[in-house]
């Protein structure tokens, strides 16, 4: 350390401070703003930031906006922080979509609009435009946010319209959408198929497409963030004698889902994807009876070899699992009874 110079050690040092000391850092002097204020510096501050210590839970419910940290010891969360909401809402009307790397995007239901937002720094960029872009219609639409190989931040809106698909990509380095094309089996564009949000993993955004009736069609839309091409995958061949429900989520840069099938009696595999194809990784046992109601908002998350099934209403399912923990919880848009995410702590702005 003696032969390094003082700015690569500063350097170094800042790049593990907690996101919060970062802002707090950058009042020290002029230098250190201009140090803590680049690109280079955000993007390594990130990278080390994206650990299953730095994550916290943000819960959202009629009177109030809270962040919790998670103690995975005992799959609980800790004391919470209010958060006050940076842009107007009304009653707090504000569903989380998407999250990547600290930020969230988000839709203000009273007004449709999109904005990506970091709760931790508090930033926030409107993406609604007066051409009608960025606007945001639950059921019908699906968002996917996403980092490409030039470190710009991109959000993937594809919006179905009385039959009419269109797909859009807003960039946080030129501050503008601009159409793609897309194309795909008309019987996707139909009310009939749900779209899951996109689920960002190995520079690739995945969709689930899932028709809502027993013994319906089940794929799963990729699309490459750099060569912005679109291709079809197969689902996990799951049975199809009940409701099926796939969870994508990203283990350490793998993909994998969580296959839920039946209907008055659960079952519940884990799936990897290894090129194009899904390997079956584990099964668990028959889950009891749940109630449709509460099975369509089911959570999924591993932690501390443990693996977990939750409602939304708040009932938990635990399954114990002789396998190492996944040191990753995946982002949900109901948490507890209440509207949330997982998210990392981060200094990654919204805006350029």
């Amino acid at each position: 350390m003696a032969d390094l110079p003082t700015h690569t050690i500063v350097f170094e040092i800042l790049t593990r401070l907690p996101a919060k000391d970062v802002g707090r850092s950058k009042s020290v002097c002029k230098q250190w703003y201009a140090l803590l204020s680049t690109q280079d510096f955000v993007q390594i501050h990130c990278s080390r930031s994206v650990v299953s210590s730095n994550q916290r839970v943000l819960l959202i419910d009629d009177l109030t906006c809270s962040v919790r940290p998670i103690i995975s010891n005992n799959n609980d969360y800790g004391p919470s922080s209010t958060v006050t909401f940076p842009f107007h809402h009304q009653n707090n009307d504000v569903s989380i979509l998407s999250h990547l790397n600290g930020l969230l995007c988000v839709c203000l239901n009273h007004t449709y609009e999109l904005l990506l937002w970091n709760p931790t720094t508090t930033a926030f960029k409107r993406l609604s435009t007066p051409d009608s872009h960025g606007f945001y219609i639950n059921n019908f639409d699906a968002i996917g946010l996403y980092v490409d190989a030039d470190d710009d931040y991109k959000v993937l809106h594809i919006k179905r319209r009385s039959g009419v698909l269109g797909v859009y990509v807003y960039s946080r380095e030129v501050d503008s959408w601009r159409n793609i094309p897309f194309i795909t089996r008309q019987e996707y564009l139909s009310p009939h198929f749900n779209w899951s949000a996109g689920t960002f993993c190995g520079g690739t955004l995945y969709f689930t497409v899932c028709e809502c009736w027993i013994g319906g069609t089940n794929v799963v839309i990729c699309f490459d963030v750099n060569s912005e091409q679109f291709k079809e995958i197969s689902f996990p061949p799951v049975p199809s004698n009940g409701m099926v429900q796939g969870v994508l989520v990203n283990v350490k840069n793998v993909l994998h889902m969580y296959a839920s099938t039946g209907m008055f009696e659960m079952t519940i595999d884990l799936w990897t994807l290894q090129g194009d194809y899904w390997i079956k990784v584990l099964s668990c046992p028959p889950i009891p009876p749940i109630s449709l109601s509460l099975w369509c908002d089911i959570t999924h998350y591993v932690t501390n070899g443990n693996w977990f099934v939750m409602t939304k209403l708040g009932k938990l399912f635990t399954i114990e699992m002789d396998m190492k923990p996944f040191e990753c919880f995946y982002p949900v848009s109901w948490f507890r009874g209440f509207k949330g995410a997982v998210f990392v702590q981060t200094i990654v702005s919204p805006s350029i």
